[in-house]
């Protein structure tokens, strides 16, 4: 069977799509020309959503075939397509339909012609740099860039942000040594002293290096922590080196089976998946689904009853997708004051943008303007899906002199789920006005209308005529307009 041919299964998109409408089960069967039996199996998932009931879906309900792709092969397409509207192929991007098609037909054609194109991209910015330093003499240059970065992300992403092994062998050393949460700081420091030998001390003097917020010191067994870190942040890190002690071996069997291409993605794998493991430690599955889901995911209860930071608990919500007792699913992303994203992923089919800024409506971009606060919204994405989303910043602390890291979070699920979350209250979720149009950012967005856009969608001709003159100083033009 071809991608092309491939089964659909999107009964829980299908109910919440029909329910967001106020339509019974009989209702949508009869507009399908369906039995209301076989439209339940459909719900259910017992049946495959038929391509040519999905068009009549698609047709009376008005929204796009890609409202029921699979999260994997909707984020492909939105990055294919992104790609392929770079000046690099000439000529204007193909439609949405082709795209997804190509997608179906040869998923793996398609997952090298990016991994190509991003090589490219890499290769033209170090270009620039080698071209800036040869004009300020300095001839010197390194080897070419891979991106492990953004490498080492989308594996992640893949694998849906969340590693079994790792996830499972947290909760049980959590579990048989009768660990607290409440007392977890000194339950980590009395397992390094007696499993691994290791004492953990506060550096100070000769021991402080400026940025260094840990160091594990196999000569003398000791671990340093710098003073300045936040009691979650020092948490975590001693959770970190006890995955890095005990876990070993799992972690490099992780990163032998993944499809990295050099040293120093496998090396950001590892620190990776040492940063996982310590969340799961800290946030053990079990307990931390239950308390999301008792506690309506709120973020800031949720700290205080496992001594976490925001970041934490957010990050490690966007990770329950244990099958059988899977959370919610959310996208998560932290980003700095410029735009850069330093941490995404998505158990949804939110599409982050390969290259370029993001959406300046985007909430998560707002919430440094309004420092420590949770600012809350309804958010529609081109494919015409709707996300509560929450943002607030969030910092490192340190001193006045040594200039804190801060930074904002995003966290989000589909509307579907918005009413699990205690941030719905008072939001009028029906309301169709209420969502703020987003996109992936300018460059890829096909919103024609948005008075905010910052420059033009990559692969459109513009029409910059003089006659008139509209909120933005051209006009694009579409394929059908040409």
């Amino acid at each position: 069977m071809t991608r092309q041919d491939a089964k659909i299964f999107a009964g829980e998109r299908l109910r919440r799509l029909r329910t967001g409408r106020g339509m019974t089960q009989v209702a949508l069967a009869t507009l399908l020309r369906l039995s209301p039996s076989y439209l339940n199996q459909i719900e259910r998932d017992q049946r495959p959503l038929p391509r040519e009931v999905m068009n009549r879906l698609c047709e009376a309900l008005e929204v796009r075939p890609g409202y029921f792709a699979e999260t994997d092969e909707l984020r492909r397409v939105g990055d294919l397509r992104e790609a392929l509207a770079d000046p690099l192929f000439g000529t204007a991007p193909p439609d949405l339909a082709e795209v997804h098609a190509a997608v179906r037909a040869a998923p793996e054609v398609a997952a090298r012609l990016l991994a190509m194109h991003r090589a490219y991209r890499a290769l033209e910015e170090e270009h620039r740099a080698l071209h800036a330093r040869l004009v300020d003499g300095a001839v010197a240059m390194g080897p070419a860039s891979r991106l492990p970065y953004d490498e080492v992300q989308d594996w992640v992403q893949a694998q849906r942000n969340h590693f079994p092994a790792l996830d499972e062998a947290a909760e049980h050393l959590f579990e048989t040594r009768g660990f607290s949460s409440q007392t977890l700081s000194a339950d980590l420091r009395n397992h390094l002293s007696e499993r691994h030998g290791i004492s953990v001390a506060e550096a100070s003097g000769d021991e402080r290096e400026t940025g260094v917020l840990w160091r594990l010191d196999r000569d003398t067994r000791r671990l340093l922590l710098a003073e300045e870190m936040a009691a979650e942040s020092r948490l975590f890190y001693l959770a970190h080196v006890v995955g890095l002690l005990g876990q070993g071996e799992t972690i490099d069997r992780i990163v032998a089976g993944a499809p990295l291409s050099g040293p120093d993605a496998r090396a950001l794998a590892r620190v990776g998946l040492a940063n996982y493991y310590a969340g799961a430690l800290m946030l053990p599955y079990g307990r931390f689904h239950a308390a999301a889901r008792e506690l309506r995911h709120d973020v800031e209860r949720m700290q205080r009853r496992f001594s976490a930071s925001f970041e934490q608990v957010c990050h490690r919500l966007s990770t329950l997708q244990r099958p059988g007792q899977e959370g919610v699913p959310f996208y998560f992303l932290k980003v700095d004051v410029a735009g850069n994203v330093s941490k995404r992923s998505s158990a949804t089919r939110f599409h982050f943008a390969l290259f370029g800024g993001a959406c300046p409506l985007w909430n998560v971009h707002q919430a440094f303007a309004q420092p420590g606060r949770i600012l809350t919204q309804l958010a529609r994405t081109p494919d015409g899906v709707t996300h509560l989303c929450i943002a607030r910043t969030v910092g490192s602390g340190g001193s006045f002199l040594n200039q804190p890291r801060e930074g904002a979070v995003g966290l989000g699920c589909e509307i579907g789920h918005a009413d699990q979350l205690v941030y719905s209250a008072g939001i009028a979720l029906a309301d169709q006005r209420l969502p703020v149009p987003i996109g992936p950012g300018c460059r890829a967005c096909e919103r024609g209308d948005c008075r905010h856009r910052a420059m033009p969608p990559v692969g459109h001709r513009l029409d910059v005529g003089t006659a008139e003159r509209g909120l933005l100083p051209y006009r694009i033009v579409r394929p059908s307009q040409g």
